[in-house]
């Protein structure tokens, strides 16, 4: 995996994050700059964490599946970006589930919620996307450089317009890991 294609994916990952971070913007009533550092912090947070976590965890059985890591690549990108675009067109708008609470038990469920994906991401780092010799701790710094960036101008975008952008934001997401997955395969199978 070289550098351009771990920035879409940086990029992708943290759509979710933002969504949520224009919902929060939207429903509270006074944002100011600690609304935007805390959804930056926990989001991108935990955007870092959990790839670290899955890419630890496939690492030790990179050699088992090392045959097969495009396919594993292409499929968890696939249903990430699936269900990223399902959640956009399901509801009118999920901004009002959210509500202004900042506090630890709230950010935290939300963190997790949103983070999941990057697991899965992480998954396909440590079974074949370091081949390149990528370090992950880059790849961490990016994903969360990112989120932690999206979220944060997130919050205060919702308080303008966060219920215009959300699905946008989601479906852009969806798409963009939709086509990295299938780009790295074409990519394995092709010989690009």
């Amino acid at each position: 995996m070289g550098i351009a294609e771990l920035l879409i994916q940086a990029f992708g990952l943290s759509m979710d994050a933002f969504s949520v971070s224009l919902c929060k913007g939207l429903a509270t009533k006074n944002v100011r700059l600690k609304h935007g550092l805390i959804c930056g912090a926990w989001f991108g947070g935990f955007q870092a964490l959990m790839p670290l976590l899955g890419y630890l965890l496939a690492s030790t059985f990179r050699e088992a599946i090392i045959a097969f890591d495009h396919y594993i690549a292409f499929f968890l990108l696939g249903i990430i970006g699936a269900n990223m675009l399902k959640e956009a067109f399901s509801a009118d708008c999920d901004c009002e589930n959210h509500n202004d609470d900042f506090g630890f038990k709230t950010m935290l469920l939300m963190a997790i919620a949103t983070s999941i994906d990057a697991c899965a991401s992480g998954v396909n780092m440590g079974v074949g996307g370091f081949a390149s010799g990528m370090n992950i701790w880059i790849a961490i710094a990016l994903i969360g450089g990112f989120t932690f960036a999206f979220c944060a101008v997130g919050v205060k975008i919702g308080s303008f317009v966060g219920a215009k952008l959300e699905k946008k934001a989601q479906i852009v997401g969806g798409v963009t890991l939709i086509l990295l997955g299938t780009y790295i395969l074409l990519s394995h199978l092709l010989g690009w």
